[in-house]
This record gives C-alpha cells, structure tokens and sequence, in this order.
C-alpha cells in the first residue's frame, strides 16, 4: 500500500483545512499518516476518518534552538521507521525541518506547501527584531525548499517573492488557489439589512486588527447603526495583538468580539460585509468562506488578500495600514446597499468558479502524485 506523512503545525488544521484533501489521499488508495501536536478533537477526527495519527511536539511560532533540534531528530527518526513513499509538509516549521528530515530518511517525493509567510515577512516596521527573524528563515527555507521535490503556494506573490529572493534553487514551483472552500458547506444567506461588519482573523497586528477597530470607531460615529464583530483567538506570534486592547473597544462600543468561534457560518451569515485588513496571507481561508456564502469582501491590496477579489465586482481593496481608507470603503458598501448586494453574488459565483475545494484537491492530488494540472 502506498504511504503518505502530512506534517502540520497546527493540528486543527488536519480537520478544518486538510481534511478533503485527507479524504482524497485515503480514497485514492494512500495510506494516511497525520503528524501534529496533540489536539483531542482532532485525533478523534483522524480516527474516525481511518487516518493514523502521531503526536509531535512542536512550537508553531518562536525560534528555539534546542526544541527545534530535538523536533528535526524526532521527525526524522519517525519518518524512517514509517517509511512512506510520499511526504506532505504544511508551514514554516514543519517545512524547515521535514525537508531535510525526509530526505535523510529517504523518502523520494517529499512535497512542501507554503500557506503563507506570516511575521518572518510581514513586519512594516522592520524591526531588528524581525530583520533577524526574517534572515534565519529565509536560511531555513532556502535550505529545506531545494531538498524538496515540488514547493506550493497559495498565489502568485509569494511564489514570485520567492523565486527573487532565491530560495527555490531549480525545486518545481505550483500555485494553486488557495486551500479551497467547500461550497456545500458553505451556502449562500441572504444579506441582512443591517450594515453589519465581520473580521475572522487571529489576534495579531499583521491581520490589521488595529485599522479594523479604528475604522470601526470612525465609521460608528458617522454611521451609528453600523455594527462590528470581531472572531478569533489569541496568538503566541510575536506580533500578537493585546486583548486588553480589543476588551476596550468592546467596553467603548466600537466592536462587539465572541473569541475563537468553531463554527462560522452562523456569524457570516448574520452579518453583511466581510472585512480583512491583513498585511499578507496565503489565501484567507475565511475570506474564501464569506465569499461561497455571498459576502461583499473588503481587503487589502497585499500579496494573498488580494487574489481572490476582483475590485468593484466582488469587494473592495484598499492600502495596507490605512485606517481612513478602510473606514472609506466600509461607507461605501453602507451608503450604496445595492452594490453591496451585487458584489455578494458575485463573490460566490467567483468562489464556484475557482476555489471550489473539490478543485483544489485535485490540483493537490496532481501535485502528489507527480503530475503537473497545477504547475505553473
């Protein structure tokens, strides 16, 4: 039976974000093996799924010497005693230390998938706490990513990022669209008369929380029955984003925040518009979801935000750190309902014709399995 290892950083993800492609693998034929830190709903996930799981330590953020020593070891003395043909790696750590531990280990087809760059390329200050962050991961990547037999991205930016900066050496580079959202799941609700605001994101400044809750200020004051929520958790990223700070803009009234929410689409479809004010992703997995369900989407014009949206049709884009601009955009969609409407069904029509999860598998399962439908 053939053997594929997915590495992932953060276990929820196997579930919520790889779990088609999971599917596919095992269906195809692939026996699964899933390594990520310990997260119980997952492992029941994974199990009830017919997909092995292995518990790895492993500190999604932060550089840590002696810890990320120990995880190359374990990783490769792992991958050696399971011996899979194939192997997946999804994010920095995971790719960093999986590349080279699978190569050591043997395993021909080792696969890495960037979906996104986060802090280590995202910092506007630069600061020589970032330059530093940034130097070591762009040794690491360089490193890992000319060992690997195929690296993915998630738009065309990122690739192109870093084929200049030379971190690909002669790897095979692919673009597929995003992880993909899954259209049956993710339905179309009407549009609530309320101008209604949403921001899913994790509580971090590279997601642009802070524009978001001072456009919200401005907006309300013009605008009084504009209303803002807030979804996400916590995040140990150096760039996290304080609570005390989100707490007084609830205590303000600017923002009405439920914290880590499991499933969304109860929120998406109480609200209008759908705001992300990110520095840079890979693809927004929640910009993807509020598009399937008819959302007008505002985001910035930064690498992976502004992929998916085609401006004045489906969303508006605005600068990245431009507060004023945001809060513009946001009165726009308020003052011209009908536009707001319009840009909702496009949104879904644009969300069915390219980021159809079953799509993006197969683009995926090309890639695995040697082929080339999404090389680029």
């Amino acid at each position: 039976m053939k053997r594929i290892v997915v590495i992932v950083s953060e276990p929820t993800s196997l579930a919520s974000t790889r779990g088609h492609l999971l599917l596919a693998l095992r269906d195809s034929g692939y026996e699964v093996h899933a390594m990520a830190p310990v997260d119980a709903m997952t492992i029941r996930w994974l199990a009830e799924n017919g997909v092995h799981f292995h518990p790895l330590p492993m500190e999604r953020a932060g550089i840590a010497p002696l810890g990320d020593t120990v995880l190359a070891f374990r990783l490769h003395n792992r991958l050696r005693k399971l011996k899979p043909q194939v192997v997946l790696t999804c994010a920095i750590k995971p790719i960093v230390y999986g590349m080279p531990a699978a190569l050591l280990a043997g395993i021909r087809r080792r696969h890495a998938l960037v979906t996104g760059l986060g802090y280590a390329f995202t910092d506007r200050h630069k600061s020589p706490r970032w330059r530093m962050v940034n130097a070591v991961a762009r040794l690491l990547y360089a490193a890992s990513l000319r060992v690997a037999t195929t690296v993915t991205f998630q738009n065309d930016d990122d690739r192109n990022d870093f084929r200049r900066l030379g971190l690909l050496g002669r790897t095979q580079a692919n673009v597929v669209n995003g992880s993909g959202v899954d259209l049956d799941r993710f339905k179309v609700a009407p549009l609530p008369d309320q101008p209604r605001f949403l921001m899913i994101a994790r509580l971090l400044r590279d997601k642009g929380l802070a524009e978001y809750l001072g456009a919200a200020t401005l907006v309300r004051a013009l605008r009084p029955d504009a209303r803002f929520h807030l979804v996400g958790d916590m995040d140990p990223n150096p760039s996290g984003f304080p609570l005390s700070e989100v707490e007084e803009a609830v205590a303000g009234g600017a923002i009405r925040y439920h914290g880590p929410v499991e499933d969304v689409r109860h929120i998406i479809a109480d609200t209008r518009i759908f705001v992300l004010p990110s520095y840079r992703e890979g693809t927004s997995r929640s910009v993807l979801e509020a598009m399937a369900m008819g959302r007008p989407v505002i985001t910035t014009d930064a690498p992976g935000c502004r992929a998916p949206i085609v401006p004045g049709v489906n969303g508006l884009l605005v600068p990245v750190g431009a507060t004023t601009s945001l809060a513009e955009a946001m009165i726009r969609l308020i003052d011209n309902p009908d536009e707001a409407v319009s840009m909702g069904k496009n949104s879904r029509s644009i969300a069915e014709q390219r980021y159809d999860i079953q799509k993006v598998t197969a683009d995926m399962m090309g890639i695995i399995e040697g082929g080339d439908r999404a090389a680029g």
